[in-house]
């Protein structure tokens, strides 16, 4: 059973960075594409950041220019480096990975941005 472990969430204040890492328990073969949603609370989840195998990376129009995801492939693993946090950026973030055949999901890793 393939695990999705996140880490880096916490409480930063607004303009300050964060890094969030997601990385599977085993290899996870067939990716299509691994990401990065969140969800604030009342609201529904939204995708922050995507990166597909073989394309190019896709953000949330919220996002852009101050988010960046990464992926180490070798690893399995995702990164989210967050830049210029805002309070609007408060939200419990999911790292997925999408394969040929299901969707694979993380815990979640609360991020907490004070004004």
């Amino acid at each position: 059973q393939v695990q999705l472990v996140e880490s880096g969430g916490g409480l930063v204040q607004a303009g300050g960075s964060l890094r969030l890492s997601c990385a599977a328990s085993r290899p996870i073969y067939g990716i299509k594409a691994m990401g990065w949603y969140r969800q604030a609370p009342g609201k529904q989840r939204e995708l922050v950041a995507t990166s597909p195998s073989g394309g190019n990376n896709n953000y949330a129009q919220s996002v852009k220019g101050r988010f960046t995801i990464s992926r180490d492939n070798a690893k399995n693993t995702v990164y989210l480096q967050m830049n210029s946090l805002k309070p609007e950026d408060t939200a419990v973030y999911y790292c997925a990975v999408n394969t040929f055949t299901r969707d694979y999901w993380g815990q979640g890793t609360q991020v907490t941005v004070s004004s």
